[in-house]
């Protein structure tokens, strides 16, 4: 390993503080929700290594700004206020009990606007799997710091969006669409994104086994069952570095499930392993990795970065619980990979490829993201509550 622990610590840091001075908190504006969703966890990873208050209070703060800006209304919306309708009283006490908004720096498609698939990149409304992400971050909140109201809030959040984005086909067969409007009332893309049945299974476990933990049930049990058979029939398989780091994410919170209690998730993990490991081998003997940072995504290749930090997790826990000759098989194949997670890293430190385009372009997610990989602690791990 190049950068030792204590230099991944001290850039992890920098580029958090460098984030933090281009979207300050206190101010409106600039709050971004998949980017924020990691940065929560960078803070709570600082927390855990560094035992500074500060870091937990920053989490906190970006929290707060969060269901500030992203749960209410823009201001160029002809609706004014929180997503929910609630007063201002009500609304700071159920944040995400009608979502939150994706922060795209477009307003959302109006219903008599045709769809164009490339401006709609660039529109707001609601995506599932951002949404998934900000679960993730409430729900670690609530795991380090012992606190329940981020546990509540998560699962609202699931509680949600599960029922707005989920739809019943002709046959009774349930379907998700990718995209909604910010009020959740219509869908903006109407197909399904391929892992998002998969992560919301998995996050509602994870969110049910916190709750409990915390003296709470989660009351999810609907929405497992549904999710669980929507994800049975959507393909694994995906050689884009992003979804890809996303799979090993979700593998390695299973892990982390089987082995803290007990769920019988082995053949899903198998799955997903098996997906992974063709995937990964896939993208690493691609051109991809050759070309120029001008031609390439830092923030998808670092979503790689950060599920492969989660391989090594795996295999402690498959050699502390089960000992199984197939997930060690299948994790020793995958372990070939994990050094590129540092190749990805040390690339997008230079401060020549971070000059590119490309970078600058979306400055706030590589940077964030980038962060993660150097200190994945708390947004690769789950489980809790982890403050006593």
């Amino acid at each position: 390993m190049i950068l030792n622990h204590e230099a991944r610590i001290e850039k992890a840091a920098a580029l958090m503080e460098a984030f933090e001075a281009r979207t300050p908190f206190d101010r409106t504006g600039g709050r971004y929700l998949w980017t924020d969703a990691f940065a929560v966890c960078n803070y709570l990873s600082l927390f855990k290594r560094l035992g500074a208050k500060a870091y937990l209070d920053q989490a906190r703060a970006l929290i707060d700004a969060v269901h500030r800006e992203l749960g209410t209304f823009r201001d160029d919306d002809r609706r004014h206020g929180a997503l929910s309708g609630l007063g201002e009283a009500d609304a700071a006490n159920y944040p995400t009990v009608a979502g939150l908004r994706i922060g795209k720096a477009l307003p959302e498609r109006g219903e008599a606007e045709a769809y164009d698939e490339t401006s709609e990149w660039d529109r707001d409304g609601q995506y599932f799997h951002y949404l998934t992400k900000w679960m993730h971050a409430l729900d670690r909140m609530a795991a380090v710091s012992g606190e329940v109201r981020y546990s509540r809030w998560a699962v609202e959040l699931a509680k949600s969006a599960h029922r707005a984005f989920t739809y019943a086909m002709p046959d009774g067969s349930k379907r998700m669409y990718w995209k909604m409007s910010t009020d959740l009332r219509r869908p903006l893309v109407m197909s399904m994104r391929q892992h998002d049945a998969l992560e919301a299974y998995v996050t509602y476990l994870q969110l049910s086994v916190t709750a409990r933990a915390l003296g709470d049930d989660a009351g999810l049990g609907g929405e497992l069952e549904a999710t669980g058979a929507m994800a049975e029939t959507m393909p694994l398989a995906t050689d884009d570095p992003l979804g890809l780091g996303g799979l090993l994410f979700d593998a390695t919170r299973v892990t982390q499930l089987m082995a803290g209690h007990d769920l019988p998730l082995r053949g899903l993990l198998r799955a997903m392993l098996e997906a992974a490991r063709e995937g990964t081998e896939r993208f690493l003997h691609s051109s991809a990795l050759r070309y120029p940072a001008e031609a390439r995504l830092a923030f998808r290749e670092l979503g790689l970065g950060i599920g492969l930090h989660g391989i090594s997790l795996m295999q402690v826990l498959n050699d502390g619980h089960w000992k199984n000759g197939v997930l060690a098989e299948q994790l020793g194949a995958l372990q070939a990979s994990v050094p590129m997670a540092e190749v990805l890293e040390l690339f997008w430190l230079r401060e020549a490829h971070q000059a590119a385009a490309t970078w600058r372009e979306h400055a706030d997610i590589n940077t964030v993201m980038l962060a993660t990989s150097l200190l994945p602690d708390a947004f690769l791990t789950i489980g809790g509550p982890e403050h006593a």
